[in-house]
């Protein structure tokens, strides 16, 4: 069975919270508006849907309104696409197997995800957005590793790439040809993870005063060093920082990972909503909690622009948001009750 290691950020964030010393490197304070704009003031433009009336349980979205997840029914899990109340079947698999659709996403007129059921290993599937069936690519998985962000799974080249390995001495790469065939194992020593290609990142969720990312077509390695009150988390492009104090999380930072262009978008009280660091390289999805969330288990969401340096609301009481392919989601409501609502940060 896989081993699935997920980043929960939050949790990591007060771990965090006991390895505080020392003084903090001054930023620019940015006032806080006294009332942020939301979505429709901010981006009129830009796509976006509020759902009350969507089946699936979602995985992934294709826009605004285009929804790729699963739903029980009876004795089946279903794997669907689903617009405008209209649903195509892409896979039916026996519930008591307790099957697991993981890791979705989309390159080009492709649809590709990671799923396992029962005693069979993790398999990679795909299918065409057009229509036809569905196909296996790969059962060749190894022991995958998937740490529940946008790079998974990971489309280059005509080839699908994925991490996996057995504790934190060497990560094996795999990918394998969209057209199936067989899968080239590359071994790196160390815990890794892919980020955006062609690049490996090792914050995996350890805090070790620095975040390590390596270029798998040259070999290029870029070390970002952090103090003992920072954590730390990086793609090529930006690097958040949870900057801690003697009383947990004074602000959160984004800077390059030379360290350059350093910069405050928010302060205590504050939460990364996705694992994600800066969606399009544009967009830190951000969390508050208020004081019922231990309660309630939802959060206010706000989207911090990174090229404006705006602020904007999302949601006052939000659940389970999530971004992928550059499409962001959030729910609403109770369970029962509950609304989808969409963002299509691409459009924006």
């Amino acid at each position: 069975m896989s081993a699935r290691a997920k980043v929960a950020l939050g949790v990591a964030l007060l771990a965090a919270g006991a390895l505080l010393a020392g003084g903090l490197p001054e930023q620019p304070v940015t006032p806080v508006a006294s009332a942020r704009p939301t979505a429709e003031q901010e981006w009129p433009a830009a796509a976006r849907a509020d759902l009350r009336d969507l089946t699936v349980e979602p995985l992934l979205f294709l826009d605004a309104t285009t929804a790729v997840g699963q739903v029980t029914d009876g004795d089946f899990v279903r794997l669907l696409v689903e617009k405008d109340g209209v649903a195509r079947e892409l896979r039916r698999l026996p519930a008591a197997d307790d099957p697991r659709f993981e890791a979705m996403t989309v390159s080009g007129d492709e649809l590709i995800w990671a799923e396992s059921s029962g005693s069979r290993p993790v398999e990679i599937w795909a299918v065409r957005r057009a229509g036809g069936d569905a196909r296996m690519v790969t059962a060749d998985t190894g022991n995958t590793l998937f740490y529940g962000n946008q790079y998974d799974l990971v489309v280059a080249d005509g080839r699908v790439h994925w991490v996996a390995g057995e504790g934190d001495t060497t990560t094996q790469i795999r990918s394998v040809a969209l057209t199936g065939g067989t899968v080239d194992v590359r071994e790196e020593p160390g815990r890794w993870s892919l980020s955006a290609w062609p690049w490996l990142t090792d914050d995996t969720g350890a805090q070790s005063g620095q975040v390590r990312m390596r270029e798998m077509t040259t070999g290029r390695e870029v070390r970002v060093p952090f103090s003992g009150a920072e954590w730390g988390m990086c793609a090529p492009t930006w690097c958040r920082v949870m900057v801690m104090n003697g009383e947990g999380l004074a602000r959160i930072d984004v800077m390059r990972p030379d360290g350059s262009d350093r910069r405050r978008v928010a302060g205590p009280g504050t939460q990364a909503a996705v694992s994600d660091v800066a969606v399009l390289d544009r967009f830190e999805i951000l969390s508050e909690p208020g004081a019922n969330f231990d309660l309630t288990g939802t959060a206010g969401l706000v989207v911090h622009d990174l090229t404006t340096g705006r602020t904007v609301t999302l949601a006052a009481a939000a659940d389970l948001a999530a971004t992928k392919d550059g499409v962001l989601w959030w729910s609403t409501g109770t369970r029962e009750t509950a609304v989808w609502h969409t963002l299509d940060l691409r459009t924006i």
